[in-house]
């Protein structure tokens, strides 16, 4: 297969060879509207050991009265992240990493934990493990 022409090929059927993509990476891919569940496990599978990430945007944190937590959308992404630590893809690792994207909180002028990453977190029984990134 000519690797010009990958472009629409499902990734099955792309070129084995390396050389094949020799020139012609990163590539970056753009799918909009893919609904959750739906492209993980076969982007997982032809990441394989390389560097990736897969965004969800236009997301939309919910109201938690019970939390203090009022909705936000202008902040509400989530990143899941291959073999890498960060998105500029620069630090790999070994695993994956989950980025959720959320908006700092100010009280009396001191910058608190994004309450929201940790609500996140919990409900879907985990805890957040690593420092805040500024973007």
């Amino acid at each position: 297969m000519d690797a010009a022409l990958v472009v629409g090929v499902p990734a099955s059927g792309l070129p084995a060879e390396e050389a094949a993509f020799e020139g012609r990476l990163p590539v970056e891919w753009e799918m909009l509207n893919q609904p959750v569940g739906s492209i993980e496990d076969a982007f997982t599978a032809t990441i394989g050991p390389n560097l990736g990430e897969i965004n969800w945007a236009s997301l939309a944190w919910p109201d938690v009265p019970e939390a203090e937590l009022h909705g936000e959308s202008e902040h509400a992404e989530v990143t899941l992240l291959f073999n890498t630590r960060t998105r500029e893809l620069d630090e790999p690792a070994d695993d994956h990493t989950v980025l959720v994207h959320v908006r700092r909180v100010n009280i009396d002028g001191r910058q608190r934990r994004e309450p929201y990453a940790h609500w996140l977190a919990a409900q879907v029984g985990l805890t957040v493990i690593g420092p805040a990134q500024r973007c």
